[in-house]
């Protein structure tokens, strides 16, 4: 079967370096017994070292038909769901609680949704790795004091221990990116809670980080009142909080 025609729509860009692929199959551990779902799998570079790793705990799920076929064509032996991760019923495909780990080379335009899913079930997925636009990765990598932390450091790191694995160069793909592409690990951490109102804290972050070079009080006017308007933490710019400082502030405006 011939090879699959890469699709911009989809922002396909099929990895081609075996070691590479075998790295990132190797982010996820071994001995946990967990079953693995890979995230747009393609042509299957990456599939077949997890398929080596993880045997028949390993399942696909890809949005591109002519991808679907060439898998079924090529690697008989692995399941693959045809949809989309983002509209996937993962209580369907996981029934009854079952905890599962994701990976994947993702479409670099929809891996912030992709994480934002993992992240809504972080409960069931203790381990999320996979490929991402070396922007992204360090984003979701930074620590306070950075210019590159942002509202998706705060979110994903509420729950999560990120890991910035490497950096990928574009030669290794067919077609190359415009950018450098990293591999990153997220395990999850101890919290089970924030501690505070979740919602609350979004917003807080949201708004915190969407006006980055006010300090809080300017960006938060609208939440502070007299019981609190004197507090020092208002003086502080959202890049030099850190995510128990956002639980801790959200409890004070909560009140």
């Amino acid at each position: 079967m011939a090879e699959v025609r890469a699709k911009k729509h989809l922002g396909q860009h099929f990895l081609t370096d075996e070691r590479v692929a075998r790295a990132i199959a190797e982010t996820l551990p071994e001995g946990n017994g967990l079953p693995v779902l890979e995230i747009g799998p393609g042509m299957g570079v990456l599939t077949k070292h997890l398929k080596d790793i993880h045997g028949e705990r390993l399942t696909a799920v890809e949005i591109d038909h002519e991808s679907v076929a060439y898998l079924a064509a090529k690697m008989s032996d692995v399941k693959v769901v045809e949809g989309d991760f983002l509209k996937l019923n993962l209580e369907e495909l996981y029934p009854e609680g079952e905890n599962f780990m994701v990976i994947g080379n993702y479409p670099y335009n929809i891996s912030s949704q992709i994480f934002f899913k993992v992240l809504e079930n972080r409960d069931r997925i203790p381990v999320c790795a996979g490929m991402i636009q070396k922007e992204v990765a360090e984003r979701i990598a930074a620590k306070p004091e950075s210019k590159k932390y942002g509202i998706t450091s705060v979110l994903l790191q509420a729950f999560y221990d990120i890991e910035y694995v490497m950096t990928v160069h574009e030669h290794v793909f067919n077609p190359p990116p415009k950018v450098k592409s990293a591999v990153i690990r997220m395990t999850r951490n101890g919290r089970m809670s924030l501690g505070c109102d979740e919602k609350l804290f979004i917003e807080i972050v949201k708004r915190s980080f969407n006006q980055r070079r006010k300090t809080m009080r300017n960006s938060l006017k609208a939440m502070i009142n007299e019981r609190i308007e004197n507090e020092d933490v208002f003086n502080r710019r959202p890049e030099t909080m850190s995510v128990s400082e956002f639980v801790v502030l959200t409890n004070l405006i909560k009140g």
